[in-house]
């Protein structure tokens, strides 16, 4: 089994995309990239800790490459937007590919290139491909979060403007 690490804004947003496909073994939402160790949602939100929101995907590259998860993570988000992502604001939400390995920094480079020679975008690619640091766990209520609140997720969703951005730049 091997992990990939993704920040693209919300977790609770970066969850869906993954689940249930075959290889998948789990997905944990939890924080990343900070100077904090342990901490909390209440820290992290504050924008003052340095860690990124993020998802870690535990998987079977033998049934579905790191290759692929790049190709479904890129249309969750908006690569150009260093300031969070759609309605979440602040460094807590920013985009990154977090790697575990060589070949996972070279896949994602390649990836990050693939993207912007798309000419999808207008600015510049700015998510970054940084080195795994140590990931945390977020709280119980965190996980799975469209599965327990489905009410809560789906208006928070709509009203984030994430899936017409996703249209209009990926397609349906």
């Amino acid at each position: 089994m091997e992990q990939a690490t993704f920040a693209g804004g919300c977790f609770w947003c970066m969850v869906s995309p993954f689940e249930e496909l075959p290889g998948i073994h789990g997905i944990v939402s939890g924080y990343t990239g900070g100077t904090k160790v342990n901490p909390t949602y209440e820290e992290v939100k504050t924008g003052t800790t340095g860690h990124y929101e993020a998802v870690q995907i535990t998987f079977d590259s033998d049934v579905f490459p790191y290759e692929r998860l790049l190709e479904l993570y890129w249309p969750q988000i908006d690569p150009t937007d260093a300031g969070g992502q759609f309605q979440d604001r602040g460094p807590q939400y920013r985009t990154a590919i977090f790697y575990h390995n060589e070949q996972q920094f070279a896949a994602a480079l390649a990836s990050k290139d693939q993207v912007a020679l798309s000419g999808r975008f207008p600015g510049p690619i700015v998510t970054e491909i940084i080195p795994a640091e140590p990931f945390y766990e977020a709280e119980e209520y965190h996980q799975d979060y469209h599965h327990k609140n489905p009410k809560h997720y789906k208006e928070d969703r709509e009203q984030s403007g994430r899936d017409p951005f996703i249209a209009k730049h990926w397609g349906e």
